[in-house]
């Protein structure tokens, strides 16, 4: 995971001043690659920061049960700012000690959910500001089993950027069982059915079932046509009800549109992380960590819901789920 970040830096004309990694063998390879004297590759990240203090920016790319730790610690050695993995935390707590820590040491801290930089949404976002679409009400996501918080939490940030709002409630319903994350034995996920709805009423809907096995595609509904995105194909489907026919009611559903596909490049891991890295080092336009802390909010309030047979659950309510942690990767 780390080599993508290490790369994305480079490509900022950044240079690695340190490498941490408990595996000596990773270490020792992007040492190699990257140009970093062995002499400052640690295993222990408490040895890094007394050895070498501080640094322009701090790169936590590893598990999620190990970021809050990893970012107090670099927000105490006056690092000036952090990009930390997705998801930002294993509890809602740990997310507000990394707010609190980097706050009080002026540390600027980034989560890297990079859904603003892909194109996949960025051009969402342009069919729909051109007005011709109408209001988002609805972003329903159809995937295989890519897991709650190893990648649906992208999709919540990718609500917020297209809508402006965050979800406010959430009915979760788990389907199969807790599913292992191939980064370890003690990481699990969970796949299912979820709704995310905001104040004004916009939803977020996943279907990504434990009995679904291929694909990332999203369907925009709006008051007046759709957007289909299949992510992995690259392709965008828009279709629009056509102006003279907007004053039309909801119901008259099938009145005559236009309609137009796009193409765009297929992602990857350096390119999205190296926009949000450029963002979080000029200070702005990028994913916070508070944006984080309501990301993992969410997860944490999806995980009530369904242990309460999918009741709607308020996001952020005092039901000291905030203490909760999570087996996540």
């Amino acid at each position: 995971m780390g080599r993508a970040h290490a790369q994305a830096a480079v490509d900022l004309g950044m240079s690695l001043k340190a490498i941490c990694d408990t595996r000596k063998e990773v270490r020792d390879n992007l040492a190699d690659d990257f140009g970093v004297a062995k002499s400052n590759c640690f295993s222990d990240a408490q040895e890094m920061f007394d050895s070498l203090g501080g640094a322009e920016l701090v790169i936590v790319a590893t598990t999620a049960d190990t970021h809050c730790e990893l970012v107090c610690l670099a927000a105490s050695s006056s690092s000036k700012a952090v990009l930390c993995e997705k998801p930002m935390a294993v509890s809602v707590e740990q997310c507000d000690r990394m707010i609190d820590a980097c706050e009080k040491s002026g540390t600027a801290l980034a989560v890297n959910h990079q859904m603003r930089f892909m194109p996949q949404y960025a051009l969402v976002k342009k069919e729909l500001e051109r007005g011709e679409l109408g209001l988002l009400a609805s972003m329903n996501v159809v995937a295989g089993c890519f897991g709650l918080a190893m990648n649906g939490s992208h999709y919540i940030e990718a609500f917020n950027y297209l809508t402006g709002t965050w979800p406010s409630r959430v009915s979760g319903h788990f389907t199969g069982e807790p599913f292992q994350n191939p980064r370890g034995p003690r990481y699990f996920d969970q796949a299912g059915e979820f709704l995310f709805i905001s104040e004004n009423g916009q939803r977020l809907k996943l279907s990504i079932g434990h009995d679904q096995g291929h694909g990332m595609t999203s369907m925009y509904a709006t008051q007046f046509g759709h957007v289909f995105v299949d992510e992995l194909q690259g392709e965008m489907i828009v279709t629009a009800r056509l102006l003279e026919h907007q004053s039309q009611p909801m119901t008259r559903y099938g009145m005559p549109w236009d309609r137009k596909t796009i193409a765009f490049p297929q992602a990857d891991n350096v390119g999205p992380t190296r926009e949000v890295m450029s963002a979080l080092l000029q200070g702005e336009n990028y994913p916070s960590g508070g944006n984080g802390k309501k990301i993992v909010a969410s997860l944490a309030a999806a995980y009530a819901s369904a242990q309460k047979s999918s009741v709607l659950v308020s996001i952020g309510s005092n039901d000291n789920s905030d203490d909760q942690v999570f087996p996540w990767a």
